[in-house]
């Protein structure tokens, strides 16, 4: 058979986009690995009905609401090649697979890299984070940090600010803060350390201090890391589409990229600030673009 769209990625977009369409009654193959970018965090937060759910139990919801739509194939499997035919695409998976759709929509969000520090991922999603919006709350009022090697960082300082005042913002050896910038945060009795970060020390994923290359070290409860962000899908020599100036993939305004047919949803295109909630709204947005497109040629 040949789906009508399929989608590449099980994320709060791709999920999204797979209701709206399958509630448009068009056939859908939704494409998912399995390795949801947030599967270290330990609630979701920001999404109204949603607020605190864990992620696994998101997906369970997500996956028994979507399965009721008889047009909606879920296929657990990873991608490997994509190509354009005259009669759209042609995705093929790990296993050999071959996949034909009219449309595809390539939703499968961004990786994360973070700065290379000692003890990261044993605190990575019970003390450590890297949203405000997501995590701020659970560390309001409490000795907190951020570490970025991004010029933002200054941003980052004054929106935590917000959720504790009790600050040190950290460029781990970096020099990103202009001296007004200092001053500015020194201001408000934000400390600001420019001194390279050896460890993050402590016990059982809860953090007790930040260790420093020099030998000294600050006591936080938690914090927050920034990362860089970078492209998942790895399917741009196979297809061609433009990418944006930060990496994403680029699209115009409804949705569709520079490869008739082909459409991203989600983180994939830079989404922001990332949030579940933003992606999902994506997913929706993009998925009646592509209903529109698909209706549209079925009447010409």
């Amino acid at each position: 058979m040949i789906y009508e769209c399929a989608i590449i990625g099980g994320g709060p977009a791709g999920l999204n986009a797979a209701l709206v369409l399958g509630r448009a009654r068009r056939s859908v193959a939704l494409i998912d690995n399995n390795q949801p970018r947030n599967a270290v965090t330990h609630a979701s937060h920001g999404f109204i009905t949603r607020d605190g759910i864990t992620p696994s139990e998101f997906r369970r919801i997500a996956y028994k609401e979507l399965l009721n739509y008889p047009s909606v194939n879920h296929l657990q499997t990873e991608i490997v090649s994509v190509n354009k035919t005259a009669m759209g695409y042609e995705v093929v998976d790990i296993s050999g697979i071959l996949i034909r759709t009219k449309k595809l929509i390539v939703a499968t969000g961004v990786k994360e890299n973070f700065p290379l520090i000692e003890g990261f991922y044993s605190f990575y999603g019970k003390s450590l984070f890297n949203c405000p919006y997501c995590d701020g709350w659970e560390l309001q009022d409490q000795p907190i940090f951020v570490v970025s090697e991004n010029p933002s960082i200054f941003h980052t300082a004054k929106l935590l600010f917000n959720w504790s005042k009790d600050l040190v913002v950290c460029t781990n050896g970096l020099t990103l803060l202009s001296e007004v910038q200092k001053k500015q945060l020194q201001s408000k009795g934000i400390t600001v350390i420019e001194k390279p970060i050896l460890a993050f020390i402590g016990q059982n994923g809860r953090l007790e201090h930040i260790r420093f290359t020099d030998g000294t070290h600050t006591s936080r409860a938690g914090g927050f890391v920034m990362p860089q962000f970078v492209q998942s899908a790895p399917f741009r020599d196979q297809l061609g589409y433009e990418l944006t100036k930060s990496g994403g993939i680029k699209t115009d305004e409804s949705g569709k990229t520079s490869i008739p047919g082909l459409y991203s949803a989600g983180d994939a295109s830079y989404v922001k600030p990332s949030q579940v909630v933003f992606a999902a709204a994506d997913g929706s947005r993009i998925a009646m673009t592509v209903n529109m497109d698909l209706t549209e040629e079925e009447f010409e």
